[in-house]
């Protein structure tokens, strides 16, 4: 099976079934999510944006064989459902991420559908 990262940025996989190993999956291209600002309404003059409005996926490859995609969870969000071939970095509260003093993530322990 081939994993092909497309976040802009390195995932650093840690495989625990026998120890810790960890596996570097570099960025290969980014997927991508076009969306635009929902409407701004203003609160104590501050502006306040409605969600934003989700458009279409772009740079992400058609499914390839023995292929699975890396893919943001705003990606992965976007698409859910639609594709076997797509996962998402396991970054959740109970996803056990691995993470340093600062508590940010340094790896991952799971890849997920979405």
């Amino acid at each position: 099976m081939k994993f092909v990262n497309l976040t802009p940025h390195t995932i650093t996989l840690a495989i625990t079934d026998a120890g810790i190993d960890y596996v570097e999956l570099p960025s290969q291209g980014v997927a991508r999510v076009n969306s635009t600002p929902g409407k701004v309404s203003y609160r104590d003059l501050v502006p306040v944006y409605e969600a934003d409005v989700v458009g279409e996926v772009i740079d992400l490859p058609e499914p390839k064989t023995n292929t699975r995609y890396i893919v943001s969870g705003m990606v992965g969000s976007a698409i859910k459902g639609t594709r076997d071939d797509i996962l998402v970095p396991g970054t959740g509260p109970e996803d056990s991420a691995i993470r340093n003093e600062k508590g940010h993530i340094v790896a991952v322990t799971r890849l997920k559908k979405p």
